[in-house]
């Protein structure tokens, strides 16, 4: 069982930058697929922000992040990151944390572990 405890959400002003961090346990993260999802009120579904892979490290990204959102992961640590920069207030949500073993597609049904979320706020 994959354990994911997120963290760094906070309250920061538009333009600012914001760095969230999924730590795990349990498992090594290693030959999972990792990615953030958000969830803005009044909203059911999780929207994809970022994933990477668990073989390349390919990184993926929504087009509403683009150029902004950085992810990372540290094996060694059990550690994945989302470096957000330039936020926005449509960036204001719920971040999720999520993995799924070897996978390869972005997904919200398709990622097996979920942390239970940090929130940002932006104010703009």
């Amino acid at each position: 069982q994959l354990h994911l405890v997120e963290s760094g959400g906070g309250l920061v002003q538009a333009g600012d930058s914001l760095r969230l961090s999924c730590a795990a346990s349990g498992r090594t993260i290693s030959a999972y697929s990792m990615a953030w999802f958000r969830q803005t009120p009044g909203k059911e579904e999780r929207e994809f922000v970022a994933g990477i892979s668990w073989d390349t490290d390919s990184t993926y990204y929504a087009d509403s992040v683009k150029g902004r959102f950085t992810i990372s992961r540290d094996n060694a640590k059990n550690t994945v990151f989302l470096q957000m920069n330039n936020v926005k207030h449509e960036d204001t949500a719920d971040y999720y944390c999520a993995a799924d073993w070897r996978g390869s597609t972005w997904q919200a049904n398709g990622m097996k572990y979920w942390g239970k979320g940090t929130l940002a706020t932006v104010s703009s």
